[in-house]
């Protein structure tokens, strides 16, 4: 069996942007703001086909959002501790 047998979303090379907005929990629109902006990697089936968006490239964006949050709440914590030693 190779790539382009698989009909299950979670096992598919890739994806179309309906499908990433599913595993994302987000709009379709929302992917297309992700892939105009170059957050998400996404290429055209053709000169002016859909998206597609390989999965592995999902699974890194969303690893990367992930690190990108859990560095935001320790530098947010950080700053939260050095204001409680100057108020004292």
């Amino acid at each position: 069996m190779n790539d382009f047998d698989s009909t299950d979303v979670n096992m598919d090379r890739f994806l179309t942007v309906a499908e990433a907005a599913e595993l994302l929990k987000v709009s379709a629109a929302d992917v297309h703001e992700l892939i105009d902006s170059g957050e998400l990697h996404g290429f055209r089936v053709g000169k002016r086909g859909p998206w597609r968006i390989q999965h592995d490239v999902l699974d890194q964006f969303v690893m990367d959002q992930h690190e990108l949050a859990r560095r935001s709440a320790l530098w947010n914590s950080s700053l939260s501790s050095a204001s409680n030693i100057t108020e004292l």
